[in-house]
């Protein structure tokens, strides 16, 4: 199974037309068709229907275009990550993110870093733990910030050095907003919006037992999209106190006091570019310079 053939492969799914790809590609139609006949037999299955001059991709189909867009955005990384100066350090760092205040460190860090090695370009990836594991063990991300504890068996991690301070947001008006402390019983009978990993963890002591009675109204995983949601009425956000504010939205935080810590993260026992194993490098040095600082 060429590269090649999954980039012939995509186009066909996405112009959903035989005819319309081959003209992108400038190939012949003849030739294009014959090259996914030659697919669908080697992998011995039916990728495509046809229905009223439209392509529609079986389900068999959509399995190899999600599988065809990982290899080729793999195999285009990887090209960039050979495509080296030997006089100067170049290529593309990819990182993943969740939201939190040890982001900012991290962005001292990349800036830093780029002041020595300007060639050096980021690629930044906002997601929840779970998507920055899973795109780190498929080789999509060289790094990822996640959130404590780390498994140690898969990755080596760098700590960093700022604590997560756990919360609720509110609506200026609520009845919330006038205390200094919130304390979970203050929150039985208000719709209640969060990521479901920190009820698992974080939280998951904190309520006591008088967690199976909140009222969880949604969960998700990008608190713009939860502060919305508060905004618009639904209640309460429980998140972590962020570098940002939201019109009419207040943040409270949460009484016993709840924190939780970030690392750095990469995947144990692999080879990395020239420019991702620098940037672990420098960023274990600058870490470490801000965490004594902290102290």
């Amino acid at each position: 199974m060429e590269l090649r053939v999954l980039n012939y492969f995509l186009a066909i799914a996405r112009e959903e037309n035989i005819t319309k790809a081959a003209q992108v590609l400038h190939v012949s139609q003849p030739a294009l068709s014959r090259q996914m006949m030659q697919l669908e037999e080697e992998l011995d299955v039916k990728l495509f229907t046809r229905s009223n001059h439209r392509i529609i991709l079986t389900e068999d189909g959509l399995l190899l275009k999600r599988r065809a867009q990982e290899l080729l955005s793999l195999a285009e990384k990887t090209k960039r990550d050979f495509l080296q100066k030997e006089t100067e350090l170049t290529g593309e760092i990819a990182i993943g993110s969740g939201e939190f205040r040890s982001t900012r460190e991290l962005a001292k860090v990349m800036v830093a870093f780029r002041k020595r090695h300007p060639l050096v370009q980021f690629r930044i990836y906002s997601g929840n733990a779970d998507n920055i594991q899973d795109y780190i063990g498929r080789g999509h991300l060289d790094l990822g910030v996640m959130g404590e504890p780390v498994d140690i068996r898969k990755y080596d991690f760098i700590p960093m050095p700022v604590k997560e301070r756990w919360g609720v947001l509110v609506r200026e008006d609520s009845e919330l907003a006038e205390k200094e402390q919130v304390e979970a019983r203050d929150l039985l009978n208000i719709p209640l919006v969060t990521a479901s990993r920190s009820l698992q963890g974080e939280l998951s002591g904190w309520f006591g037992d008088l967690y199976g009675r909140m009222e969880i109204a949604a969960m998700g995983n990008l608190l713009y999209n939860e502060a919305m949601l508060v905004e618009s009425g639904i209640g309460a956000v429980l998140c972590i106190q962020l570098n940002c504010t939201y019109e009419k939205l207040r943040f409270i935080p949460l009484s016993p006091a709840v924190e939780s810590r970030t690392a750095l993260v990469w995947k144990k026992d692999s080879v990395y570019s020239p420019a991702t194993t620098a940037f672990i490098d420098f960023a274990k040095e600058c870490l470490k310079v801000i965490s004594v600082n902290k102290i």
